[in-house]
This record gives C-alpha cells, sequence and structure tokens, in this order.
C-alpha cells in the first residue's frame, strides 16, 4: 500500500491530525480537506486512491458530496470511506445508499481505520482485475458496464456502485444461489468488515430503486437460510 494516495475530508482539526499522522506512519500519502469545495478543488488535481469523508461537513454534508462524486463519470469509481459519529442502522442504510464503500464509526482507533483502508483499496484492484461481461441482459433488463447504465424496458435506473455490482453478479449467473458471505465476496472483498446483513439492506434498497420507477423490480429471489439468486424470465412461446 506504500504509496497510496489518500483524500481525508474531515473539518475538525484535531481528528484531521490525528488520522493524518496515522495514515502516513502507515506508508499513505495524504492530502487533506476541511470542506466539500476543498475537496472537490484537490480532486480537480488528480485523483486518489480512497476517500475518507467526514458525515458532517460545513456548507454542505459528506452524504450530499458522496452523491455528487459517484454521479460523476470522473470520481465515481474513487472508492470512499464514511467517518461518523452516527451509529444507528438507519445512518449506516443512508451512507451505503449514498454511494459509500465502508462506514468508520467515532470514535474509531487508527489501527481499524488503517485496516478498513487496506481492505477497501484491495476490494478496489481486484474488481478491476475481475473478469466481468461488459454487458448483461435478461429479458427487459439490460447491464451495462462501460456505462454503468441499468435499464429496464429501456428506462434507465439509477443505482448505487454496490448496487450496480450486486445486480451484475446476480444476472451475470442466472439461477445460481448465491450465500451472502459469497456475494460479500464477490462486491464488497473477502477483506472487509462489512456485515452479512450489509446484502439484504442493498437487495432491499436495489429492489426499491425499480418499483419507485414504477418497473418491475429485477427477478431476484430470497433462498431462505442461503441467500439470493436471479430467476432467468422466460422466454416466451413462438
Amino acid at each position: 500500500m506504500t504509496g497510496k494516495k489518500i483524500l481525508l475530508v474531515e473539518d475538525e482539526a484535531a481528528i484531521r491530525e490525528m488520522t493524518t499522522m496515522a495514515l502516513e506512519r502507515a506508508g499513505f500519502g495524504v492530502v487533506a480537506a476541511e470542506d466539500a469545495s476543498s475537496a472537490e478543488r484537490l480532486l480537480s488535481d488528480g485523483l486518489p486512491d480512497l476517500i475518507l469523508l467526514d458525515w458532517m461537513l460545513p456548507g454542505g454534508s459528506g452524504i450530499e458530496l458522496a452523491r455528487r462524486l459517484r454521479r460523476d463519470e470522473y470520481t465515481r469509481e474513487v472508492p470512499i470511506i464514511m467517518l461518523t459519529a452516527r451509529s444507528e442502522e438507519e445512518d449506516r442504510i443512508r451512507g451505503f445508499d449514498s454511494g459509500a464503500d465502508d462506514y468508520v464509526t467515532k470514535p474509531f482507533s487508527p489501527r481499524e481505520l488503517i485496516a478498513r483502508v487496506r481492505a477497501v483499496i484491495r476490494r478496489g484492484k481486484a474488481a478491476e482485475t475481475a473478469d466481468k461481461k461488459q454487458h448483461l441482459k435478461a429479458g427487459d433488463l439490460e447491464i451495462d458496464r462501460y456505462r454503468f447504465e441499468v435499464r429496464m424496458k429501456g428506462q434507465a435506473v439509477e443505482l448505487t456502485p454496490k448496487e450496480f455490482e450486486l445486480l451484475a453478479a446476480l444476472v451475470g449467473t442466472p439461477g445460481r444461489v448465491f450465500g451472502r458471505e459469497e456475494l460479500l465476496d464477490l462486491v464488497w472483498g473477502r477483506d472487509g468488515f462489512v456485515e452479512p446483513r450489509t446484502v439484504d439492506v442493498h437487495v432491499a434498497r436495489l429492489r426499491g430503486k425499480f418499483t419507485a420507477a414504477k418497473l418491475a423490480p429485477p427477478a431476484i429471489e430470497t433462498v431462505r437460510g442461503i441467500g439470493y439468486r436471479f430467476r432467468e424470465p422466460e422466454r416466451e412461446a413462438r
């Protein structure tokens, strides 16, 4: 991990200094910003390998910044770890729904934070080298990795990166049952600290986005006690 660049976005000077020191001791290069506008200026100078993003920032929340970064093609693939004092499940869901790859609750130990940073960066490298089909189609559902687009009956559905990868993993092997731990390995990576229940949350959010768009949800079936599978649409008789 030596030489990997981290963008730290944190408005509290003491936490910013402590976190910068811990990251640099672990061999990371660090650039720091105290608000969203400063972070965006730094991003325009070059992309980091990972962003550590505080939830509460002056002039705009980290959640809002994460959503903007995920919508921007330039920054879409940069991993994000949210830093926050919020620990309720609903807050965690909001963090993941904004596009965060992981979530660290304050106060945190520097050792745990470093472990999570390393894990998320490793997951990103594994995803880059994985052999993935670039275009998937199942009935009226189409997934285009090049364009980062999901369409149902030609209508686009906006998903977070993790929702996108989860859907692609299931659609890529229709009929195959994936356990929750296996989906964590495929989508989040083997080295993460993410709980198996995170898969359930993302599946529910994924289904909900299609329903909100007044579209039929993908044919993802819950296999009780195991995990999920994608049911391939039946072909119409000619």
